[in-house]
């Protein structure tokens, strides 16, 4: 199953550079877009309501900022199969433009800030402009929504972290690491076929990060934290980070125009608020 599975994903990708597939469905819903002859696939998230935060029967060693657990409802979305590749940058944002530390096409991009990735955003909307679903648009996703997504959506085998108990099956992390990135979709992907949520490169949200939120907020309807605050939300630990923080609950930030060697980003698909 496994094997079959990478020879569709292999057709898919082969099709999009040779501009045959653009923009269309797949069996499963999940979309491949194409820019300058590079894919970029995005996995259908079916919405709906799933307990998001930290639980100490699931998810151990909760913090303060990931209590309380809650109920969140959220719209059908799109979230990249993988974190954004060096490949997928440059496409978007030119040939010479390659910020990362470590450098290869399909290793994720660091040292992006996240105001840099708001351009990369806004690019690939401009590009894509055609061929976008009605009333959807590229953003970075919603703290809630990567969370959800981590989690398998409704899927969600209730793991600790995304798609495994067995973080070395599934992650990149500071004991298999060797102190480096890796190239995306090595290890197992989740319960949607995502790869990556847990390890190789924080990735940026789009929610202002705020400790107390989850015990402040009363709205929980496809929520997204835009009081302005210091910093803004990272989640899914990296490649130089221990288990613990690769837990599908872990919050942590950064500083906007701060640029990191374990940071990079995924993009969602979002309808637009």
């Amino acid at each position: 199953m496994k094997q079959k599975s990478m020879a569709l994903w292999l057709l898919a990708v082969m099709l999009s550079c040779a501009g045959l597939l653009s923009a269309q469905s797949q069996g499963t819903g999940n979309k491949v877009f194409t820019v300058n002859r590079i894919p970029i696939k995005m996995v259908f998230v079916k919405g709906g309501e799933i307990q998001l935060g930290c639980v100490s029967s699931r998810d151990d060693s909760c913090s303060t900022e990931e209590l309380p657990a809650h109920m969140v409802n959220l719209p059908d979305y799109y979230i990249g199969e993988t974190e954004v590749t060096q490949a997928q940058w440059m496409a978007v944002m030119g040939r010479d433009n390659n910020p990362s530390y470590w450098k290869g096409n399909t290793l994720p991009v660091e040292r992006v800030s996240w105001a840099e990735c708001q351009r990369f955003v806004a690019r690939l909307n401009k590009y894509l402009a055609a061929e976008l679903p009605e009333g959807y648009r590229f953003a970075l996703p919603s703290e809630a929504q990567w969370e959800y997504a981590a989690r398998g959506g409704l899927k969600s085998a209730g793991t600790r972290y995304s798609g495994s108990n067995d973080l070395k099956q599934i992650a990149w992390y500071y004991d298999n690491s060797n102190e480096r990135t890796h190239d995306v979709r090595v290890k197992s992907a989740n319960e949607l076929g995502v790869f990556d949520m847990s390890g190789n490169v924080w990735e940026w949200c789009q929610d202002w990060y705020n400790e107390n939120y989850y015990s402040e907020n009363k709205d929980w309807d496809n929520p997204l934290n835009d009081q302005e605050t210091a910093y803004y939300v990272q989640r899914g630990g990296s490649w130089n980070f221990a288990a613990p923080y690769h837990r599908c609950a872990k919050r942590d930030y950064g500083s906007q125009h701060s640029r990191y060697e374990d940071c990079g980003f995924r993009i969602a698909l979002v309808p637009q608020r």
